[in-house]
């Protein structure tokens, strides 16, 4: 495993090593000791979420606030999405900065999203399998959101608009400034 700091603090893309014979692939996909001495986060996943997509479908960007924040550790079983993360504490450098990851079934790449960020992303391929941990459980109370096209984050999501498929939901969202952290 080899963790690579983003140019958000605390957000990491995580490189596993893959070992490849004439049977196919085998990879630790995760490692709590090796990802703590890496990072110096020591999580403790307590629930696994998985999502089937089709081609421009874009989940996001979703957060969980107050006690019942999350940190993630998302990676792509099949297909390619881009991956998006949005700093959100307030006290940040960062805060308002994102960083987009293309993960797919092929690369193995996958993105550690601290607590305090949105998380988003969009189905580059035909279909995707999006599998990612999560630190705490989900509370639909403690639920957040910033529209997918907020123009002060300014994500690029390397299709056209007119091919974003969103649910009604997410397309309700409202904008960064506008939220009170």
């Amino acid at each position: 495993m080899k963790v690579e700091q983003t140019k958000l603090e605390g957000c990491y893309i995580v490189h596993d090593t893959i070992f490849n014979d004439n049977r196919g692939y085998f990879f630790e996909s995760f490692n709590k000791r090796k990802f703590e001495e890496l990072t110096g986060f020591n999580t403790e996943f307590v629930q696994d979420n998985q999502s089937f997509s089709s081609r421009g479908t874009l989940r996001g960007l979703h957060f969980q606030q107050g006690e019942h924040a999350q940190s993630k550790l998302v990676r792509v079983l099949s297909g390619a999405v881009l991956d998006v993360a949005v700093d959100l504490r307030p006290t940040s450098k960062t805060f308002g900065q994102h960083v987009a990851v293309e993960l797919t079934g092929d690369n193995h790449v996958q993105l550690f999203i601290p607590r305090g960020f949105a998380h988003g992303f969009v189905v580059l391929s035909d279909t995707a399998t999006f599998f990612y941990k999560c630190d705490n459980f989900y509370n639909k109370a403690s639920e957040g959101g910033i529209i997918y096209n907020d123009q002060d984050i300014n994500i690029d999501w390397k299709l056209p608009h007119d091919q974003l498929v969103l649910s009604d939901k997410d397309m309700e969202l409202g904008a960064l400034r506008d939220f009170k952290f």
